[in-house]
Order: structure tokens, then sequence, then C-alpha cells
């Protein structure tokens, strides 16, 4: 069962996200985790560590207001930048 909250912003621009701004390297990680590849193996194509991916995620999950790395994914895909 979806939650009413997910449901009832599906296609629409939510209040106040215009302006954010995901870089190319925070929509690459967030394209990785949703293909199921686990942080280290982000990390090691990106040539970082693990912990900065958790890091950069924890960064991104807090400029676009979401709690979880799955919600980040959501997030993104549903505006289609992954």
């Amino acid at each position: 069962m979806a939650y009413p909250e997910v449901d009832s912003r599906r296609g629409e621009s939510l209040p106040g996200t215009e302006d954010i701004d995901l870089s190319e390297e925070d929509l690459v990680l967030l394209a990785e985790l949703a293909k199921g590849v686990t942080v280290d193996r982000v990390g090691r194509r990106l040539d970082i560590s693990g912990r900065t991916v958790r890091r950069r995620l924890r960064g991104i999950c807090d400029r676009i207001g979401v709690a979880t790395a799955i919600e980040a994914v959501a997030w993104a895909a549903r505006r289609r930048l992954i």
C-alpha cells in the first residue's frame, strides 16, 4: 500500500524543490544506487571511499528533504533525473 503523501506528489513539482541543484556526480551516485549497486562499489566506481559516498548521500538527502537513500532514489526517479 502506497503512502498518501507519495501518491499526491506523483507527476507534480513539490513546493520548494525547483531550486534544488544536484550535481552530475550526485545523480550518478543515485543512479548507481537505483541499480542496486552497494555503497562500497559505488565508491570504487567513482574512485572515492564508501564513507565518502555515505557522506555525500547524507548531504543529498538533507538538500532534497528526505530521510533515506531509498527515498532519495525515488525522489530523483519521480523527477526523471535518473
